[in-house]
């Protein structure tokens, strides 16, 4: 079992638990999330596995993942992205957007995430089919335009996490400008 640092409101360590519990319970804990985004300014979502124990099968960031225990933010986002992508990159490389405190409930698989997370955008110059698929974890990569995620119907939502399809159409967009 995979254990976690549980946080109090303000973002201090206060404990350790297994993820799952973390998840059952809705505890505070630290993710990362990455954007990758193209020269030309398209957006790179991942693909989630149907079998995530979190909102499976939808399109999400680029890369996200817990902070593991006595890793920085920072640090875990490097991992991050070489794991699930399989791209080296250094800290350096990533451009902060910022640090949030969310709540979200996955009402498929009834559980919490209650986080702090920061996320960061990497500008990725390769080819989308040369990302790597971390096992398990998802089932491939898709790219999209800006044009394309603002001209979506609404049967073409439903196909994103919706935090993650509001935030590239509102937040990520305006920081892209």
């Amino acid at each position: 079992m995979k254990l976690l640092n549980i946080v109090d409101e303000n973002d201090n360590i206060i404990g350790e638990e297994e993820r799952k519990v973390i998840h059952d319970k809705g505890l505070l804990h630290r993710e990362v999330r990455v954007w990758f985004v193209t020269p030309d300014n398209e957006i790179i979502f991942q693909h989630r596995s149907k079998s995530k124990d979190t909102l499976p099968d939808l399109l999400d960031i680029s890369v996200a993942g817990h902070v593991e225990i006595g890793d920085s933010y920072e640090e875990a986002a490097v991992r991050e992205v070489e794991e699930e992508t399989g791209v080296k990159i250094k800290e350096s490389d990533l451009k902060l957007i910022g640090k949030i405190r969310r709540d979200s409930e996955d009402k498929t698989t009834e559980t919490n995430n209650n986080i702090f997370e920061k996320m960061f955008i990497y500008i990725y110059r390769g080819d989308v089919n040369d990302l790597k698929i971390e096992k398990d974890e998802g089932i491939g990569f898709e790219v999209f335009t800006i044009k394309e995620l603002f001209n979506m119907s609404e049967a073409e939502k439903v196909k994103f996490i919706p935090y993650i399809y509001n935030f590239a159409t509102t937040k990520l967009v305006d920081f892209l400008k």
